[in-house]
């Protein structure tokens, strides 16, 4: 009762005639702490990567002890994704893995809410909507599905393009310095993060030079501001043995259009495209009454970050929804050059309840996938008891490996839970994040053959044909899989025993099933 008491003083707080601003800020506050709430109520958040990123740190916190992992190594080098690594090792010696691991999701979350909010105050110089927009997109899908860094990564970046527009005018050497301290820590957080920052503020200062017609040489002196410090960056990582990543990039265009109404929420495509229906509507609605306008560049920025997602592949050396991480950070970046101006309490009422529903129903679904992945991931803890220590534990889909499982997205975060048995009990998964190039923990060179290069999490189907049928064509890590691996885990809808000839069950769930390899 208290809860909704004062979400109604703040609603009516934001559509009095006194004080919108204050009610509006009032509704945010509100709005950000039930956000932020999930966190809190969960030992893991239930995302795709979550718990291969926290099955890693636990490996990090091992290193150099008796306990560390016989399969894994760790070779650091000037990595474009180690802000986790970084920091939740760190952490963890005082709080533990878990709880440490937990704390950097949430600043994530923190990080990406207030650096839209500050863009904001420095483009207006005033709270106004890019909060609600953010909180809007807090659950989105590269989000929902634990692109953990990438969200780190995306909130110091937003931090880092209000910090430069607010030293735009100053002279040189404090945008050097500015541009300098964010680029350094964008490279160690996620390099797609620091390229989205340099995007957008390369693109404002283009807008500058266009309406105050700057001279060339200004403006390269400028540019040239920007792009050193990551110049040297690249070549420091290069050299030191990072990579940007693989060598897989596709456009998947085919997608484009879906992944614009598929984006907004990563556990349901129908609340999804229905909450990214009815936001359009909203922003139509008031463009075309002349309630909503762009603040100076904002057209740009608007034009420049359509042209990018219309550009960019979904898979860019062998990282994944990459277009989809481009609509997202067009979301938390544009608000703040977008000007809305509601004549009247009934306009401001109408928006509350809009900003409220959108919110509200993102954040009720993912609190909804999370509780109800509490007992499944206690259960896949619960079942590591059941393996010997040191073992090989491959994962199969008991369907067909749908990645991502367009059917029922709700599915998707237990495809990686069995790579924590690296760690409960020192095991060697295949589908561990463990790339070299990217990740700091490797495997040792005599299991690398082992490893997954991508993807691979297999239907249970196709391991059966190889089973019966040697496959000489079918990749190293399941080419003799009965043979190289000690155990088995079947996520995805139960099914009966696949091949009772090779494969003991131990364990059972809802949501998986563990068998031993007969050898």
């Amino acid at each position: 009762m208290q809860t909704t008491a004062r979400l109604s003083y703040a609603v009516t707080g934001w559509t009095s005639k006194a004080s919108p601003e204050v009610g509006a800020k009032c509704l945010f506050a509100l709005l950000a702490a039930a956000s932020l709430c999930p966190v809190v109520l969960v030992p893991i958040p239930a995302m795709l990567d979550y718990p291969n990123h926290l099955a890693r740190m636990y490996l990090l916190s091992r290193v150099g002890t008796a306990d560390a992992n016989p399969f894994y190594q760790v070779v650091w080098a000037a990595y474009p994704n180690l802000a986790m690594d970084l920091i939740v090792p760190l952490i963890a010696r005082l709080i533990g893995v878990e709880t440490a691991t937990r704390i950097f999701y949430l600043l994530s979350q923190i990080l990406v809410i207030m650096g839209a909010v500050t863009i904001e105050r420095v483009v207006k110089g005033r709270f106004h909507i890019a909060g609600f927009f953010a909180l809007i997109f807090l659950y989105s899908l590269p989000f929902a599905w634990g692109f953990v860094n990438f969200e780190f990564g995306l909130g110091i970046a937003l931090c880092g393009v209000a910090a430069y527009l607010a030293a735009q005018e100053r002279a040189w050497h404090w945008r050097f310095g500015i541009n300098l301290i964010f680029v350094i820590a964008l490279f160690a957080a996620h390099f797609f993060a620091l390229g989205l920052y340099g995007f957008t503020i390369g693109l404002h200062e283009m807008w500058r030079a266009w309406v105050r017609k700057v001279p060339p040489a200004a403006i390269a002196a400028r540019l040239a501001i920007l792009a050193i410090p990551p110049a040297v960056g690249l070549g420091l990582m290069l050299g030191s043995g990072g990579a940007i990543g693989g060598d897989d990039t596709d456009w998947f265009l085919h997608f484009k259009p879906l992944w614009l109404f598929a984006t907004l929420n990563g556990y349901s495509l129908m609340l999804s495209a229905v909450a990214t229906a009815a936001l359009l509507g909203m922003i139509y609605i008031a463009a075309k009454r002349g309630l909503l306008r762009f603040e100076p560049a904002g057209t740009w920025l608007a034009a420049g970050f359509a042209l990018l997602y219309l550009a960019m592949p979904s898979r860019l050396f062998a990282t994944s929804f990459v277009d989809v991480r481009v609509i997202v950070a067009a979301a938390l970046i544009l608000p703040p050059f977008v000007s809305l101006s509601l004549p009247d309490r009934r306009w401001r009422l109408a928006a509350a309840c809009g900003a409220i529903v959108l919110i509200l129903a993102n954040l009720a679904m993912a609190a909804f996938v999370w509780m109800s992945y509490r007992a499944d991931y206690a259960a896949m803890i619960d079942s590591f008891g059941k393996i010997d220590k040191g073992a090989f534990v491959l994962i199969a889909h008991s369907g067909e490996a749908d990645d991502p499982p367009m059917k029922n997205l709700t599915e998707y975060p237990i495809y990686n839970a069995p790579t924590l048995a690296v760690h409960y009990a020192d095991a060697f998964v295949p589908t561990f994040y463990a790339a070299a190039g990217k990740q700091p923990v490797i495997p040792r060179p005599a299991y690398r053959r082992l490893q997954v290069p991508y993807g691979g999490i297999a239907p249970i189907a196709a391991l059966k044909a190889i089973a019966e049928k040697p496959a000489p064509d079918a990749p190293d890590f399941v080419r003799s899989w009965p043979r190289d691996f000690d155990y088995l885990y079947v996520i995805g809808p139960a099914i009966a025993n696949p091949m009772p000839n090779l494969l003991d069950e131990l364990y059972a769930a809802p949501r998986f099933a563990l068998y031993k390899i007969r050898k």
